[in-house]
């Protein structure tokens, strides 16, 4: 089995691990928990989206988070996610210097997360991209539903490419692919996956990161796969917090700690402190006054 030495890894607890959560943390909690994450070395954190705070109310202070954050942007990659331009103007007025702008391959999809029909959704994907890219800012192009849609069932491979395609002529520094309703499976992961790098070049740049649901059990699974695929950057958020607010039956995130220990157990480095991630997960559980689910933090809290 050919695997890679190295992965990264990029934290999502604060935008996609909260946005479901009725418990509103406070700018402070958020900042210290990217402060601890930092701890853990984790160099890569998505920590906000600048969307409608009536619909996602816990990304309401998005523009406080990033001013306070300013001084971490030295040591880390503290970006933000972006889903329109309206977003995108206020991620440039707050001083974003990373955003993730992605459009969902699903019509269904797009019209409940974003109000856009797909055609529509990507005409605004490549305004902003084109205009991030003037303003100097990073880019992260993502593909949402890539692997399925629970609204409308199996997207088409060819329109994944599709988006891709348009999105690595644009410039995108990174495409990262989702798997939004946590449908995919181990085969549907490697083909696309693949298809996906050669289409980039098979050059490692620009890099290529999965954002995978726990739906159906499958994280883990698909991870492997898509190592095997030659993917190198993952998603996760810590105990499998997560899920699309517009989404039935939305499950967490691949669980950090989890993907952390199976990585350490195939001897591919993280560079991330398990046992940190661990004492972070029970930090953010007290916070949120609730048990997280990931499997290896409860057995954790079992054997304390």
């Amino acid at each position: 089995m050919i695997l890679p030495e190295r992965v990264v890894l990029e934290d999502q607890s604060l935008r996609d691990g909260l946005q479901r959560e009725q418990r509103i943390l406070s700018v402070e909690e958020k900042v210290e928990m990217v402060r601890r994450l930092l701890q853990a070395g984790i160099r890569r954190i998505q920590v906000t989206a600048f969307v409608n705070p009536a619909k996602v109310p816990q990304m309401a202070d998005a523009e406080e988070l990033c001013a306070r954050l300013e001084p971490f942007s030295s040591c880390a990659e503290i970006s933000a996610l972006v889903l329109n331009k309206k977003g995108l103007e206020r991620a440039l007025r707050a001083g974003c210097r990373k955003v993730e702008i992605s459009v969902s391959a699903s019509e269904t999809h797009s019209v409940r997360n974003t109000g856009m029909r797909l055609g529509e959704a990507l005409k605004e994907l490549e305004d902003m991209i084109r205009e991030a890219k003037r303003e100097g800012l990073a880019v992260r192009a993502g593909v949402q539903c890539a692997f399925g849609c629970r609204m409308e069932g199996m997207v088409p491979p060819s329109r994944v490419m599709e988006i891709v395609s348009r999105e690595l002529d644009l410039g995108a520094d990174e495409i990262a692919l989702a798997d939004t309703t946590g449908m995919a499976d181990p085969l549907a992961i490697f083909e696309i996956s693949r298809s996906v790098i050669e289409l980039a070049g098979n050059s490692g740049s620009p890099p290529i990161f999965l954002h995978l649901h726990d739906t159906e059990g499958k994280g883990l699974a698909n991870v492997l796969a898509a190592l095997q695929a030659g993917v190198t950057g993952f998603d996760a958020t810590v105990g499998g917090l997560g899920g699309c607010p517009f989404v039935p039956g939305a499950a967490g995130n691949i669980p950090m700690e989890e993907l952390i220990l199976m990585l350490n157990q195939m001897r591919i480095e993280t560079g991330v402190d398990l046992g940190k991630v661990m004492d972070l997960g029970r930090y953010l559980s007290s916070l949120l006054g609730k048990e997280l689910s990931s499997r290896l933090y409860r057995l954790n809290c079992v054997e304390k």
